[in-house]
């Protein structure tokens, strides 16, 4: 009873709406790479921090986190930033400078004076060297 001339998006009365599929396959398309751009923005912090120092990759995997569970921006605004900033290495120098200082504190009190010359000779028998204990920081 349709006359002919109707345009192709007009369903027919008998079969399927080929538009109304297309566009429900499109909008089902266009819901998943928007969920696919949103998880990619979300970790980018923790992408950028992943080769960076441990602790601080994990203080920005937290602070994605947080923002993720509350809806707060700032915390993945502080992620961001804090990925982006490389915190300089304080431990390692620190770390010699411990090292060297117990060395000290373990020599002998006659082994080592200021100008070179032997101390007084020790009456103390010598202590055995110290293991060295480190933990993984």
């Amino acid at each position: 009873m349709a006359p002919h001339h109707l345009p192709f998006y007009l369903a027919p009365g008998s079969g399927v709406d080929t538009l109304m599929v297309v566009m429900g396959i499109f909008l089902v398309g266009v819901v998943l790479w928007v969920g696919t751009l949103y998880w990619r923005l979300h970790s980018l912090p923790e992408r950028m921090a992943h080769k960076s120092q441990k602790l601080q990759f994990e203080i920005v995997a937290v602070l994605g986190l947080i923002s993720l569970f509350t809806h707060i921006h700032a915390f993945w605004v502080a992620g961001l930033l804090l990925a982006l900033i490389d915190i300089p290495d304080f431990g390692t120098p620190l770390r010699s400078i411990a090292d060297s200082v117990e060395k000290i504190a373990d020599a002998a009190p006659g082994e080592a004076s200021e100008a070179g010359q032997p101390g007084p000779p020790s009456t103390e028998q010598p202590r055995p060297a110290k293991e060295k204990e480190r933990g993984h920081v």
